[in-house]
């Protein structure tokens, strides 16, 4: 089946020779982002800017000694190959798994409802995990040119920025995005002209513009209330991601599901699938009724029609990830869209029906739900995990009249390997990142990870290591001078954060069920393990905490003044501003990653398999994924699979644990080298880390299961020979 085509108006003014024309294209499309090479050439046009911007919008924006790279036979060359490499990339995708058993079967696209999504970090529209992984599913539905279409909010005030003061505090500020200077273009409607939809709300119509980012094979909508034919009070509604306020991110999520509905209306897109990624969306399954109705459809048969194509994600079993709303306040706002010409006889969706199925378990008729909505107008709906499985089936106690399956999450591996271990990859596991399909299950290709030598896995770590280094020194260095420290404190830091050290990453959200300072149990326990002479330990964190989570502030203020205590200075750091680019160097530079959430409160997690595909060693809690990516030779497991509903007993116990095993496994392991130096009990580590998690917690992976299991049956589409039969089969 052919991609989604969506017209857009042509971008920002900078002009290009015509010899190098194909740039503009190129930086239009965020497959820049997770192609090598692409990235290294914008580097090489402007390496400042890109250094500064990491946008190659900016760069072709700056003036540019065009003349010069127009002499130099090696970029020319090299221009030519990364865009020849695009256009295959672009044009092809028939040879693909889906293509080939189903692309003619399959009648019309999927259309993939988020509230945030984490392309890169120059388009800051995403928050976190949710946006990180809805970021990875885009690009894998591109990889495997699936039919696919991506609908969320544009952002111009993206989420916070995050500082920290002196004294640990964490400080917001809000960027304000250009939008000429970034990778999204202006969509434009059947008549030419820029495409704006119109929603219903009380006593005024509410406009939202219509923007476009190309994401490899794949268009996402992006809705825009920040435009002249608005209210001044209404032109902010799309300006904050996650905002306090609840009738603001109400009104939030009527643009992005009602108003998402529109936008791929008017566009003559018509989905055969409509994924909702989280509750965020749900509006879209009473717009699509809403719609049917007018068309004189019965009121219950809509409801039947909607149900069989929508597919549903719940990605967390804490409540504050499950949108509710006072039911007035939905009354009153909503109404108008849906309940208007119910109340006349003239059609329409009666606002206390759409009440009445919003209903959450616990039967409060004040409160209206998302994820009951969602979970009772979908065809099919799953959790990220197995254990979450569990943990929402007993949450939500077949709620709509279905099992909540597991697919369990995975990560785009082009998108979070780094260069050097992803060049041994492809030198010995003989495939391309950006093209594992269901052959690669078949060959078993995560065996012949064997095959690469010690030496050379090591030598590639050490590589991504040094990198991570030199970037947190760098930013280190920014933080303290922006404290007032003095100089001979900055001058520390060229002597801190050792390559030769074992580093522990642990990087997230500062939720407090997460429990980042649990490893600060025993102050003078931590502090002999990380100052052993012979043996140093060296932690980094980084994360930010909603601007609305006050104790997870008080963790971040917590963990900083740790990271400054005589106990602990130099052997502690907290990075501010977590972001993609941080997360990158994070996962392809520590030597292990600890995550230690109180299980069983995270549904999966992805950080953890970013880090393991890199090599990096897991060392978690048996919650999210790790309870079925731990395997007992990849990794360590801290406790076990039974809680304590003593949550002090629990946390205790589980930093005894954590300690145990960093003493008497992890640091011993790590530092017994062979006659070369070279830690191959470590490596061996490495390399069953890798091992259990490049297919099988891949999106690739993840993506073959929503296909076969959810979105197939959902478009009535028989499922021939399941391509995913092995994907979780224990590797080797």
């Amino acid at each position: 089946m052919e991609p989604v085509r969506v017209p857009t108006l042509p971008g920002a003014s900078f002009r290009l020779p015509p010899q190098l024309e194909g740039l503009r294209r190129l930086a239009y499309n965020m497959w820049w982002s997770w192609n090598p090479r692409a990235r290294a050439l914008f580097s090489r046009i402007d390496g400042l800017a890109w250094s500064r911007y990491r946008n190659p919008i900016e760069v072709l924006s700056q003036p540019i000694a065009w003349s010069e790279l127009l002499d130099d036979p090696a970029f020319m060359a090299e221009c030519s190959q990364v865009l020849a490499e695009f256009d295959r990339y672009t044009t092809g995708g028939k040879e693909h798994w889906f293509n080939r058993e189903y692309g003619s079967a399959m009648k019309g696209p999927i259309a993939y409802f988020c509230a945030e999504y984490g392309f890169h970090e120059s388009v800051g529209i995403y928050s976190g995990g949710l946006g990180v992984l809805a970021g990875d599913h885009i690009k894998t539905a591109s990889d495997m040119a699936l039919p696919f279409v991506g609908v969320g909010l544009l952002y111009k005030h993206g989420y916070f920025r995050q500082t920290i003061d002196a004294d640990g505090h964490q400080e917001h500020a809000y960027p304000d995005y250009d939008l000429t200077r970034l990778p999204i273009l202006r969509v434009v409607g059947p008549d030419g002209d820029p495409l704006t939809i119109q929603l219903e709300l009380p006593e005024r119509m509410l406009a939202a513009a219509v923007w476009s980012v190309q994401v490899g094979r794949v268009p996402v909508l992006l809705l825009d209330t920040d435009i002249p034919d608005n209210d001044e009070s209404d032109r902010p509604i799309t300006h904050i991601l996650y905002v306090r306020g609840r009738e603001m991110r109400l009104h939030q999520e009527l643009v992005l599901g009602a108003g998402g509905v529109r936008a791929i209306k008017a566009l003559g897109i018509e989905p055969v699938v409509w994924h909702l990624n989280e509750g965020h969306s749900a509006f879209l399954l009473v717009e699509r009724t809403r719609a049917l109705v007018e068309k004189g459809v019965a009121l219950d048969e809509a409801l039947d029609r909607i149900r069989s194509n929508s597919v549903f994600t719940i990605h967390t079993p804490v409540s504050a990830g499950n949108e509710r709303f006072d039911a007035d306040l939905v009354r009153r706002v909503a109404g108008p869209l849906y309940d208007g010409d119910g109340r006349k006889g003239t059609g329409g969706v009666p606002i206390e029906r759409v009440l009445e199925m919003a209903r959450g378990v616990d039967g409060d008729g004040h409160q209206f739900d998302m994820t009951a909505l969602s979970l009772r107008l979908s065809n099919a709906a799953n959790a990220v995990s197995k254990l979450h499985s569990v943990t929402a089936n007993n949450t939500w106690q077949g709620l709509g009249g279905k099992q909540i399956i597991a697919v369990t999450n995975g990560v785009h591996i082009p998108t979070w390997v780094g260069q050097p271990i992803g060049e041994l990859f492809e030198r010995y596991l003989g495939t391309q990142l950006d093209s594992l399909d269901a052959r690669n299950v078949t060959e078993r290709f995560w065996e012949r990870t064997d095959q690469i030598p010690d030496v050379e896995l090591w030598s590639a770590h050490q590589r991504q290591k040094l990198e991570l280094m030199i970037f947190a020194r760098n930013r280190l260095r920014h933080q303290f001078a922006r404290h007032g420290e003095a100089p001979s404190v900055l001058e520390e830091l060229e002597s801190v954060l050792d390559v030769g050290a074992l580093t522990i990453g642990f990087a997230r959200r500062f939720a407090t069920y997460k429990r980042a300072r649990l490893i600060f149990s025993d102050m003078d326990r931590i502090s002999q393990l990380l100052r052993n002479k012979d043996r140093p330990v060296q932690i980094i964190f980084a994360g930010k905490a909603h601007p609305a989570d006050r104790p997870g502030q008080g963790v971040i203020q917590e963990i900083f003044a740790r990271s400054r205590s005589p106990q602990l200075r130099g052997r502690v750091f907290i990075l501010e501003d977590y972001d993609m680019r941080v997360a990158r160097f994070l996962v392809e530079g520590v030597d292990v990653w600890l995550n230690n959430p109180r299980r069983p409160l995270e549904a999966s997690g992805t950080s953890g398999m970013k880090a393991a595909c890199n090599g990096v060693v897991n060392l978690s809690v048996l919650d999210g994924w790790w309870d079925e990516g731990w395997v007992g030779d990849n990794g360590w497991a801290i406790g076990g699979r039974e809680t304590n509903p003593d949550e002090g007993a629990q946390d205790y116990a589980d930093a005894q644990d954590l300690y145990r095993l960093l003493e008497q496994e992890v640091v011993p392991l790590y530092y017994g080298r062979d006659e070369d130096d070279t830690p191959t009990g470590w490596t061996a580590e490495m390399r069953r880390s890798i091992a259990s998690t490049i297919w099988r917690f891949s999106t690739m992976r993840m993506l073959h299961e929503y296909t076969e299991r959810m979105y197939l049956p959902a478009a009535g589409v028989e499922v021939r020979r399941p391509a995913s039969r092995r994907t979780h089969a224990e590797p080797g």
